[in-house]
């Protein structure tokens, strides 16, 4: 127990220095580098929706520069066939089958515009996503860790789109939407970019590192009144079941399932660990909870025929 404490504030303090040094790069953004960092620590994947130029891709360059992993960015084409993500077998000079892996086999996926492929090539990346494993020629091979897959998505353009599964969806651990930065914000960022260029920024964290992390977080005990409180949140959001909020079953068609629970407990102990807290309380269940119920609650026509966001339904659940 002391050496976990001991590891929790030494995490505590690599989590300041990464930020400052995401910071040099990426002006603003505090709550969305949160997010992220809190998606990896949790071993989970980050889904950023965004309109073009608010810096998506940009800032997971950024964060894949402060760790010392394997990056790979994978742009997103109607096109694009699983064999392009995963790899494929070609016949060498012995006249043996080899096979070359895709950029898949990468410690962070960077999967650009992930709504523009069809669902072939997504049900390629689900797999990977969940069983941190690919199959390829009825070979299967594992993915080195850490693995996590940080997607981008534009919500704006539908055009020539395919609108993610929603097993897919659950994948994720958190749904992050970016805004438009502030006057101040902008400012700052023309001055930065405009001027010498980008700067090269310093590894911060090595994989052994966030492999450990990881499994010091895990162990984090969790007092039961807050797993209780995060299931019984969870519970709110399903129409016509027990413990149900009167506007889950005025607005959605269906609720999030047990995956959101688990994220919930997995997340607030990320967030209690990177604070420097040795075991999470309710705050901590609330600070993620909006980015982990936003994809996995759905809509009926009454709340979108009154201009009910999913955002205002989940912070009613939190009242």
């Amino acid at each position: 127990m002391e050496d976990n404490a001991k590891l929790i504030d030494q995490l505590k303090g690599k989590y300041q220095e990464l930020k400052k040094e995401i910071s040099r790069t990426i002006v603003g953004q505090e709550d969305v580098i949160d997010k992220v960092l809190i998606s990896i620590f949790s071993n989970g994947h980050c889904l950023l929706i965004g309109v073009p130029g608010l810096a998506k891709t940009l800032l997971v360059t950024a964060i894949s520069e402060t760790l010392d992993l394997k990056y790979n960015r994978i742009q997103f084409t109607p096109d694009l066939m699983p064999s392009d993500i995963i790899g494929t077998e070609i016949l060498d000079n012995n006249k043996e089958f080899k096979f070359i892996p895709g950029p898949l086999f990468a410690n962070i996926i960077l999967a650009d515009e992930i709504n523009r492929t069809p669902p072939k090539t997504q049900s390629a990346l689900l797999e990977a996503m969940q069983e941190r494993e690919i199959t390829a020629a009825g070979v299967t091979r594992k993915l080195e860790q850490p693995f996590f897959v940080l997607a981008t998505q534009n919500p704006i353009e539908q055009e020539g789109t395919y609108p993610l599964p929603e097993a897919q969806l659950d994948r994720f651990m958190f749904s992050v939407v970016l805004d438009y930065p502030t006057l101040e914000e902008e400012i700052s960022i023309v001055e930065n970019t405009t001027g010498e260029g980008l700067k090269k920024l310093n590894k911060i964290l090595s994989g052994q590192e966030i492999l450990q992390y990881q499994s010091v977080i895990r162990l984090m005990p969790v007092p039961k009144h807050i797993t209780e409180y995060a299931v019984k949140l969870v519970a709110k959001t399903r129409p016509g079941k027990p413990g149900a909020h009167e506007s889950a079953e005025k607005y959605l068609n269906w609720g999030a399932g047990p995956r959101a629970s688990q994220f919930l407990i997995a997340g607030a102990k990320t967030h209690a660990a990177l604070q420097g807290k040795y075991s999470p309380d309710i705050e901590d269940v609330k600070y993620v909870a909006e980015s982990i119920l936003r994809h996995r609650i759905f809509k009926n026509y009454k709340a979108e025929a009154e201009h009910i966001s999913v955002e205002e339904l989940i912070r009613e659940f939190l009242k």
